[in-house]
This record gives C-alpha cells, sequence and structure tokens, in this order.
C-alpha cells in the first residue's frame, strides 16, 4: 500500500505541474454561485460508486465527492449516468464532475479536464474459483468454449473487444448483477479492473476468485473527469493531492472495502 501511495502522489505532483488547457468556462465560479456541485456517476462500481437496492448511493468515491464538495464550499448532487453515456452526458453540462473508477483514456480527456489520479491500477480476471487456473492469460481466455461477459460502453468491454477474437463476448446490461452471471454458470470469465476482481472474490468467498495471473494484462489510472476549466481542475488537483497525502483518500477506500 505504501508503494501504491508513493506512485500516486509522484503522478499527483507531475500533473498539478502541468498546464491545464484553458477553455471559455467559467465551471468552478458557477458551481460556487449555484451553490452545488453536480456529480455524475454510474452507481454499479463497488467499491467507488455503487447504488444499493434502497437506493442509496455508497462507496469510496461518493463520499470523496461529498469531502470535495464541502471543500468548495458546496453541496453535492448525484446526478446518474453510465459508461455508455459518459462522455455525451458531459458534453450535454448535465454534471459538473464524474466519478467513480473513470479510467483515464484519450477520449475522454477530449472533453473533459481529469484530475490528479486516485487509483493506479490494471485489468485482471475474475472467474468460479473451481476455474481460476484456466484462465491466466489472455491466450487461455481466447478460446471458442470461454464464455466473456462485459458491461457495455466502458473499459472492459473495450478491453475485450481488442483483445478476444474467438471467445464468445456477452454483454450484459447491469454491472451490479453481471457477477452473479460467472457464480451461476451462464458465463466463465469477465476481465475487469483489479481492485474490482478482488473485491468481488471478498464479497463472494469459495465461489468467484480473482484469477492468479503473473501480471495485470493492463495498466492504467483512474480519476476525476471535470468540465474543462482552469479554475476547477487547480481546486480539485489541490484538494486530490492533499487527500492522498493525508490518508483521507486510503481511510475511504479501505472503509468502502470491507
Amino acid at each position: 500500500m505504501r508503494v501504491f501511495l508513493t506512485r500516486l502522489l509522484v503522478a499527483a505532483a507531475v500533473l498539478t505541474a502541468m498546464p491545464a488547457a484553458w477553455a471559455a468556462d467559467d465551471a468552478l465560479q458557477g458551481i460556487r454561485q449555484a451553490g452545488i456541485l453536480r456529480v455524475g456517476t454510474t452507481g454499479d462500481y463497488k467499491p467507488f460508486s455503487y447504488k444499493g437496492d434502497d437506493g442509496a448511493l455508497v462507496g469510496a468515491d461518493v463520499e470523496m465527492a461529498k469531502e470535495l464538495a464541502t471543500a468548495l464550499g458546496v453541496r453535492a448532487e448525484f446526478v446518474p449516468t453510465t459508461w455508455k453515456t459518459l462522455i455525451e452526458d458531459l458534453k450535454a453540462d448535465k454534471f459538473d464532475v464524474a466519478l467513480g473508477g473513470i479510467t483515464v483514456n484519450p477520449d475522454r480527456a477530449a472533453v473533459g479536464d481529469f484530475s490528479v489520479p486516485n487509483v493506479t491500477d490494471g485489468k485482471r480476471p475474475i472467474a468460479r474459483c473451481a476455474d481460476k487456473e484456466k484462465f491466466t492469460t489472455v491466450e487461455a481466455i481466447d478460446q471458442p468454449a470461454t464464455r466473456v461477459v462485459v458491461n457495455p460502453g466502458g473499459t472492459n468491454e473495450k478491453f475485450a473487444r481488442a483483445s478476444f477474437t474467438k471467445a464468445p463476448i456477452e454483454v450484459w446490461p447491469d454491472n451490479r448483477t453481471i457477477f452473479a452471471q460467472i457464480a451461476a454458470n451462464k458465463a466463465d470469465v469477465m476481465v475487469t479492473d483489479g481492485v474490482e476482481a478482488d473485491l468481488q472474490a471478498k464479497l463472494n468467498p469459495g465461489v468467484l476468485c480473482a484469477v492468479p495471473v503473473a501480471a495485470p494484462f493492463t495498466h492504467f489510472e483512474n480519476a476525476y473527469l471535470l468540465r474543462k476549466d482552469p479554475a476547477l481542475k487547480q481546486a480539485v488537483d489541490q484538494w486530490m493531492t492533499t487527500a492522498l497525502s493525508n490518508g483521507l483518500w486510503k481511510a475511504k477506500l479501505d472503509a468502502a472495502m470491507r
């Protein structure tokens, strides 16, 4: 965990020093005038953002959003979005910041500003524990008899489409219930963010296991996606850098992993 936090702090320092793309968008001023920080989140990704059956949003990034709003002197208002519509919803000005395990990539960076990252991770498989030794490489997964399942519109589907040409790919519409498909033997494997694979294995002991791969299949960072505005990016970056260094983010993530 110490190495993990060190890498994040180094990345935070580098990104904070980079000049933001200037845009004629007074997002931060508008947020403060309205007294509301509109937070877009999918609500389907433990441990970052998850809507339970009671409709309540929970997760590490949900709690961080409340902390961020307080730091800006406003209150947080959560706006539902999906992985498939995330970019278009930001373009349509439905929210000021999107969070909840959002991977940094060029398509998203073309539309908004990314904060300094709060997660460094990689794609790893999760499968039934009885099959965990069968799927330790991309090649082992990419077989005609392997049923790969993905959630729509995000980086998991993008990875699967780019990596698997022989294995059939099923798109399951609800990321909250997708792991039950594997547990029920209606799918064999999903390649997702490592933190999600570890958490779902913890939540389904003896049934689902994070596959013991030699190394993650990819490497990436997660961050908050912001409306383009230098002042907003600077404020969020400073707040996030502090949250990484003082242990606030680690405390929120540790609590959400229980």
